[in-house]
């Protein structure tokens, strides 16, 4: 069974530029963008992401030299390291490696997707609560809503995000007007997109359907497998439809059924590993003959 989805902690609001959007966020110094990656953060944080002690306490380790980076001893404060490249040691230990993270958050809307956002609005972090450091798969934008990945995982990050690997992304719009059957063709077809710098490309071919009619409502289904930005939304405007609501059900063999709105969990043990086949990964803790 599936871990209890997990709702944040309720925090105070504060005016935004609109009423009902979420509150802002308290700020995050030094946090990554969902588009740097993984990458490198200050050495004493990774300390403390790592369980070696306190953010205070790691900084007096390092100016007690207490650490080395790449063989070098390191007393001063501000160093950044990449923690999945970098040789780190601590009193000449190893630094164990962080547990692996994979989440599932079922994004309202109102929220950006990134891990810090220099206009106080709110981010997804705000709505998970882990000890390790994670980042937020992709993007949604603020509008959308639904299934966002979550992970410390670079390398699962990289393969979900990579046109290569196909993940599907799977997306119900509620729009106005519905698209006639020449609009559903074009859509599975591929429509021309204009980039921000007035550059046309044609989109992938699409799976679109229409939904079954739901609280009197008409959605429609469009399962993708590339990523640019705000593309669900950007093809149903080329073909004259308004979306109204947009919500990601499914991303590869990952889907949202059961989590609330706000909530979220840790992947199965059997979702991690329908994951890891889908993105042509070992599952490092998968039985050997089970890779096989």
């Amino acid at each position: 069974m599936p871990d209890t989805p997990r709702r944040p902690a309720s925090r105070p609001r504060r005016p935004t530029e609109k009423s009902s959007s979420p509150p802002s966020p308290q700020g995050k110094p030094g946090a990554l963008r969902a588009d740097e990656g993984l990458g490198q953060e200050r050495l004493q944080k990774v300390l403390a992401a790592r369980g070696i002690a306190s953010r205070r306490a790691a900084e007096e380790i390092i100016k007690a030299g207490r650490v080395k980076v790449n063989g070098r001893v390191v007393r001063e404060m501000g160093v950044k390291v990449d923690p999945e490249r970098d040789n780190i040691l601590v009193d000449n230990k190893q630094l164990a490696r962080p547990r692996m993270r994979y989440i599932i958050l079922h994004k309202p809307s109102g929220y950006i997707t990134t891990t810090s956002d220099e206009r106080g609005r709110w981010t997804v972090m705000e709505l998970v609560d882990v000890q390790e450091r994670i980042v937020p798969v992709g993007r949604l934008d603020r509008d959308t809503e639904g299934l966002l990945l979550m992970t410390n995982d670079g390398e699962v990050a990289h393969r979900v995000m990579h046109p290569r690997y196909g993940i599907q992304k799977e997306y119900h719009a509620l729009v106005s007007p519905l698209p006639d059957r020449e609009a559903v063709r074009a859509l599975g077809a591929g429509v021309e997109l204009r980039d921000e710098w007035g550059q046309s490309e044609r989109t992938a071919p699409a799976k679109v359907s229409l939904l079954p009619v739901k609280h009197g409502e008409q959605w429609i289904r469009i399962v993708i497998s590339e990523g640019r930005k705000r593309q669900v939304r950007r093809m149903l405007e080329a073909v004259g439809c308004e979306v109204q609501k947009l919500v990601r059900v499914r991303l590869g063999p990952l889907v949202l059924t059961g989590i609330p709105k706000g909530a979220w969990r840790e992947l199965t043990p059997g979702e991690r590993r329908e994951l890891f086949v889908a993105l042509k990964i070992a599952d490092p803790e998968m039985p050997t003959e089970e890779r096989e």
